[in-house]
């Protein structure tokens, strides 16, 4: 039964959501928290498996009938609805409780701190946006990178309190990444997304359209990565850091070519198995310029 009720964490998922937000904290901390810190990734890892059994128990019909999600434990009836929906909320609510625990001398209009905020934003948004427009619209794509860009500013807010350019700047980045990264997902799953009923393909059809979105988005992440290194003072990226993710920018978009010049499903997958390298590579070279100017 456990096992069950983790498989409905999708720990994979989450944790690399929760790697957003420490990456966050860590370019935005001036003085190490370990308490706030702790509340952050616990509460984080609990607030999206929360917004993960919830989409879950939604979308536990369309699951039937694809295969890579026909193995979850609903569609395969090891967990009622009822138990998972009991299991989305205590984790949800202890996740927002702990969240709530960071800064919470500064709160909006007095309810909850900045990252409770920002933790229930993303829960709101993932379940009663993103997931029901899948079914109805591609739009989904950009209401869905909304809450998954979420967790890279959060983390910055947990750090420093403060919802500014900055922390904006970290949202911009994730939220263009994303793009790409569904498109190249929804390219190799389409088949059995249109099996369910997703509309996650731009232009329902594998051709030049969703490839041409991939690389304008590539590029103008691209762009937007380096910022720092000319403008933003509270990241004040080093020329090497922001060289290095302009590199890492400019094979992002490359593959993205490649599906526009070949447009078949192993260019997509290249694709999609590089977006998971980039944005890690990109947040951690954002952490390791910070901390050696920091401390050198």
């Amino acid at each position: 039964m456990i096992v069950y009720f983790g498989q409905l964490l999708k720990f994979k998922l989450s944790i690399t959501v929760v790697f957003s937000a420490v990456c966050g904290y860590l370019i935005g901390f001036d003085s190490f928290n370990l308490q706030h810190f702790l509340y952050l990734v616990i509460g984080g890892f609990l607030v999206t498996g929360s917004a993960n059994t919830f989409n879950q128990i939604m979308e536990r019909g369309k699951d039937k009938l694809m295969k890579r999600t026909s193995v979850r434990p609903l569609p395969q009836k090891k967990l009622s609805y009822i138990n998972a929906l009991i299991f989305g909320i205590i984790i949800g609510v202890i996740g927002l409780l702990m969240l709530n625990k960071i800064n919470p001398e500064d709160t909006f209009y007095g309810l909850m701190s900045k990252a409770a905020f920002f933790g229930l934003l993303s829960i709101f948004l993932y379940v009663f946006s993103y997931t029901p427009l899948k079914r109805v619209s591609t739009i989904s794509i950009f209401v869905g990178a909304v809450p998954g860009a979420i967790p890279f500013l959060l983390g910055y807010v947990a750090a420093t309190n403060n919802f500014g350019l900055a922390a904006g700047f970290l949202f911009v980045i994730q939220f263009l990444w994303q793009l790409p990264h569904f498109i190249s997902i929804a390219w190799v799953l389409d088949d059995e997304y249109k099996k369910a009923g997703f509309k996650m393909l731009f232009g329902g059809k594998k051709n030049k359209f969703p490839a041409i979105i991939s690389i304008l988005t590539s590029v103008l992440l691209t762009l937007v990565s380096i910022i720092p290194f000319f403008y933003i003072k509270e990241l004040n990226l080093s020329l090497f850091a922001a060289s290095i993710i302009f590199f890492l920018g400019f094979l992002f978009t490359l593959k993205s070519i490649f599906l526009l010049k070949y447009k078949d499903d192993l260019s997509a997958r290249k694709l999609m198995l590089f977006s998971f390298a980039y944005l890690p590579l990109v947040q951690i070279t954002f952490v390791i310029d910070k901390l050696l100017r920091s401390y050198f």
